[in-house]
């Protein structure tokens, strides 16, 4: 099954993944412009009127933009909605996606068969993400038009399959859309997810250490300093199992080696769980894949540095079949 239209015209096969609290108007503008589709988590729009404020100027600026460069259009913007029971804003942040007729919409922490067609509706389509082969079943079956793959590695909410394994449970069954997420931050990366069978790279942790991005230079800076190895998986913060940078824990006067469990059926996403700690404000979300990101930089500037690569990676692989 081809990709929609929709995501047919991207420069670079990309979706800049939706980073809690970090994501905003100018990350998702800058990314867009530059050819891949940009998006953010709709309760980063806080508080809730201000999503409409922040659609209207997405809308309005990539519709000037695509105006004046007619010959190189920006790639349309997603918007993420929590789908999960502890989001009593999804309602409200539903009706505005389906007012400004977002393109994309990916659903997280659940499926719900009537935010589908609440998208469908106007013509739009939904991604969800999944950490396996069952969920991948559930949200097919509840009308997702495709799915992202979150594999070992990725930042935030992640699981621990390994994107080999993952992408072909999926393909053996479901030959729509299909993204895969965990550690891409490189072209070469990129290049390699769509051989093992995706269509698109997932990318978040890179555009953390942008300009644009709505983060504490510590936070930007640390994306720069660090690698895998400081990376560590657990679900004290949330109640869902993820990925962070250990200096933080380490700065909030935890010892990453040492974290407590914490109760998954008290999901909190705002708090720090068992801590005083705030998750992603004060505890940075991150993937594995920050070796390959050796400076802070702008959002525009960190896809060309990947289209480069991903170009110079397709030729060499034509030169040695």
């Amino acid at each position: 099954m081809a990709l929609p239209p929709i995501l047919r015209t991207l420069r670079l096969p990309v979706v800049g993944s939706p980073l809690f609290i970090v994501s905003n108007p100018d990350l998702v503008i800058a990314q867009c412009k530059a050819g891949i589709v940009g998006s953010f988590p709709a309760l980063n729009a806080r508080p809730a009127d201000q999503l409409e404020v922040w659609l209207k100027r997405i809308t309005e600026e990539l519709d000037r933009h695509n105006q004046a460069h007619p010959d190189a259009p920006a790639a349309p913007f997603a918007v993420n909605q929590i789908v999960h029971k502890s989001n009593n804003r999804l309602e409200h942040d539903l009706e505005m996606c389906v007012k400004y007729k977002v393109p994309v919409v990916i659903t997280s922490l659940g499926a719900r068969v009537e935010v589908n067609e609440a998208i469908h509706s106007y013509g739009g389509i939904t991604l969800h993400d999944v950490i396996d082969d069952r969920f991948a079943h559930k949200a097919i079956d509840k009308g997702a038009d495709g799915l992202i793959a979150v594999a070992a590695g990725a930042g935030g909410h992640a699981g621990t399959t390994s994107p080999f394994a993952l992408i072909q449970e999926i393909r053996r069954w479901f030959d729509g859309p299909l993204l895969l997420s965990g550690a891409i931050a490189t072209g070469d990366a990129i290049l390699a997810a769509q051989a093992m069978g995706a269509d698109l790279a997932y990318i978040g942790s890179a555009f953390i250490a942008t300009h644009e991005a709505n983060a504490d230079a510590r936070y930007k800076q640390a994306i720069v300093d660090c690698a895998a190895a400081d990376i560590v998986y657990t679900n004290l913060f949330t109640g869902v199992h993820g990925n962070y940078l250990r200096p933080s824990i380490v700065n909030a006067g935890l010892d990453p080696d040492h974290l407590p469990q914490s109760d998954p059926s008290k999901m909190d996403f705002g708090s720090g769980g068992n801590t005083d700690a705030k998750a992603w404000k004060d505890i940075w979300g991150c993937g594995q894949g920050i070796g390959a990101v050796r400076q802070v930089t702008s959002a525009a500037e960190l896809v060309a540095r990947l289209k480069r690569e991903y170009d110079a990676a397709r030729t060499r692989l034509l030169a040695a079949a």
